[in-house]
């Protein structure tokens, strides 16, 4: 097959890039399972955008630079602040349904280490179903191809041709395309607590990585505080809205842990509040969220409601039983502010790419907004480009080699070992130890095997081991505590510093770094 514009992946980035596309244009969406399953559909989460009278985007700037802990793009995000009331704005007028409150107005709600109520939500705690769902209603031109798992980047002349893909039946495509954009998300999958979507395995990550692309950052990983805690896993997320209208966290001997740590208590940075729960976790106390002071909660919270339901809590009990798990990468695929990757006719948009807009660390409800912001761009970019033209690629031979299947790792013990030793807080001892047992399964040979004869639960696999062992590598290379990376050999995070970017391209597998001094 062939098109203008290839996109991978199916969440809140690729469906605004699709809707705002040419319709001159032929463009196929190519999703691994059904066009909404996203983590962009399970964001219980709202939207920042700084719309009340007492509210500005340059609070909405200084906020996120305080919780990326001023390891930001500064141009990045001071675009996407300013813009964002013109984004939300646009779809209010196109009749996408935000909550409103008793007068008509936009309803504002409060999220950790936001100064002001600046989060817009749609059906209460479902603002990423409400957004995903109102897109795909304006997408019906676009060609959705369902249940493929994209496993190789086609590449020519330095340049990406398009994509291979593969079903579960083992049948495989092939797409050839002008621009072909990996929109698929992070890698929560690679830890055994984490809110992700179950086809969040570091697909596009994995796939940039092995084309040659350059990836940054990738140690900085965003572990939310509250994933509901039901039979010795994480069941579900819990939305930071919950704290916003007043839940606070509590040990089952009635102690407040948020008490004393943070000027924001429990709105605090979320990797403050992880690492502050993780730590009472490591004393043997279970960690509750306390909702008795919240009237409504069914109502007002019906997706966190659902979920308790179908794990046997019962929230008229006033307490929901939670642990932190893995929830967004900061890093990813290094792009412009276009989404242009270091790949010519490579792009990466959300959560996928870096452009520096999140810093070390995400500051809550910028991810839907940094899809709608960057889909955005990247289509006007798209648009505005010159087509070259059909390109006639002749197959070379594949001289590639593949591993034994012997060489992947089981899956729980990959993801138990992420969690223990490159978690929410790591040393140099325990990441030494995972680096190990990851180069163990023959790193250097997956990043370079032939994937064509294998299974998609075993790509699933290689791109796991990969990028576990990206966000590994990454986060022994860097020798300090910042944002959701925290080292215990290295616990007390400056107030300034010279910022350190961790570069990572596919030289053998060497990690560069690159040091910009940053004025704080």
């Amino acid at each position: 097959m062939r098109a203008n514009v290839i996109i991978i992946g199916s969440g809140i980035a690729a469906l605004q890039l699709a809707k705002k596309l040419s319709s001159d244009l032929h463009v196929i969406i190519i999703t691994k399972a059904e066009v909404t399953t996203s983590n962009s559909y399970l964001a219980q989460g709202g939207i920042a955008v700084a719309l009340s009278e007492h509210d500005d985007p340059s609070k909405h700037y200084q906020d996120t630079l305080e919780a990326g802990r001023y390891h930001n793009n500064h141009e990045a995000v001071s675009l996407m602040t300013q813009e964002a009331p013109e984004l939300i704005n646009e779809l209010l007028s196109e009749g996408c349904p935000f909550d409103r409150d008793g007068s008509g107005h936009v309803k504002l709600g409060l999220e950790g280490a936001h100064s002001e109520k600046r989060i817009i939500h749609g059906g209460g705690d479902a603002t990423g179903k409400t957004v995903v769902d109102f897109l795909n209603q304006q997408i019906d031109h676009i060609t959705i191809i369902e249940n493929i798992t994209v496993y190789e980047l086609l590449i020519s002349n330095d340049r990406c041709i398009g994509v291979k893909g593969k079903d579960h039946n083992g049948r495989s495509i092939q797409v050839f395309a002008d621009h072909t954009v990996i929109a698929t998300g992070g890698l929560g999958q690679i830890y055994s607590f984490t809110s992700n979507a179950e086809t969040v395995t570091g697909d596009g990550l994995a796939l940039a990585y092995r084309a040659g692309a350059e990836l940054s950052d990738m140690e900085f990983v965003q572990f939310h505080p509250t994933l509901l805690l039901a039979n010795g896993k994480g069941a579900g997320l819990v939305s930071e809205a919950v704290r916003g209208e007043g839940a606070r966290l509590v040990t089952e001997e009635g102690i407040y842990i948020m008490e004393g740590v943070h000027p924001y208590k429990d709105l605090a940075p979320r990797h403050v509040v992880s690492q502050t729960i993780f730590e009472w976790m490591k004393k043997g106390h279970t960690i509750y969220l306390d909702i008795s002071s919240l009237e409504n909660f069914e109502a007002h919270f019906p997706t966190v409601a659902s979920i308790c339901r179908e794990n046997g809590i019962d929230v008229k009990g006033g307490k929901i039983p939670v642990v932190p798990g893995c929830h967004f990468l900061m890093g990813g695929i290094v792009t412009d502010l276009n989404g242009q990757t270091t790949i010519p006719n490579l792009y990466a948009i959300g959560e996928a790419a870096c452009t520096g807009v999140h810093g070390a660390n995400r500051l809550a409800s910028n991810s839907l907004l940094e899809g709608l912001f960057f889909g955005r761009r990247l289509a006007a970019f798209i648009n505005e480009s010159k087509v070259e033209g059909k390109t006639l690629v002749r197959r070379r031979a594949n001289e590639r080699i593949t591993p034994s299947r012997s060489l992947l790792p089981e899956i729980s013990k990959l993801k138990n070992s992420m969690m223990d030793r490159t978690g929410i807080v790591r040393s140099k001892d325990k990441l030494k130890k995972q680096l190990d047992f990851l180069e163990g399964f023959a790193i250097d040979q997956w990043l370079e095997a032939d994937l064509d004869h294998l299974s998609v639960e075993e790509i699933n696999k290689v791109f796991m081991l990969i990028s576990s062992w990206l966000v590994t590598k990454a986060a022994i290379a860097r020798t300090e505590s910042r944002g959701g990376h925290l080292r215990i050999d290295y616990p007390h995070e400056e107030k300034s510093w010279e910022q350190t970017q961790i570069i990572q391209h596919k030289k053998g597998g060497r990690v560069e770094q690159a040091k910009i001094t940053l004025t704080t």
